[in-house]
């Protein structure tokens, strides 16, 4: 799974979430870790937002294919 990837910032927030439900992280790390997670979860909705513009709608109009980005 590539770095950076929306798959990946998903995994690395599900880690996350299973320490912090474990209750066994100290206060301040609990914290950092739910800040880290915040982050991940902004550069998810990021990428989100990239792939929206990307979508391409094909259309096929009397032998023409028009690409039109939605």
């Amino acid at each position: 799974m590539k770095k950076d990837s929306f798959e990946y910032n998903l995994n690395i927030v599900d880690e996350i979430i299973e320490k912090l439900e474990s209750g066994d992280l100290p206060l301040e790390e609990a914290i950092k870790e739910y800040e880290k997670a915040m982050k991940l979860l902004k550069k998810s909705t990021d990428l989100l937002e990239k792939a929206k513009g990307k979508i391409i709608k094909v259309s096929n109009t009397e032998n023409e294919i028009l690409f039109e980005e939605v």
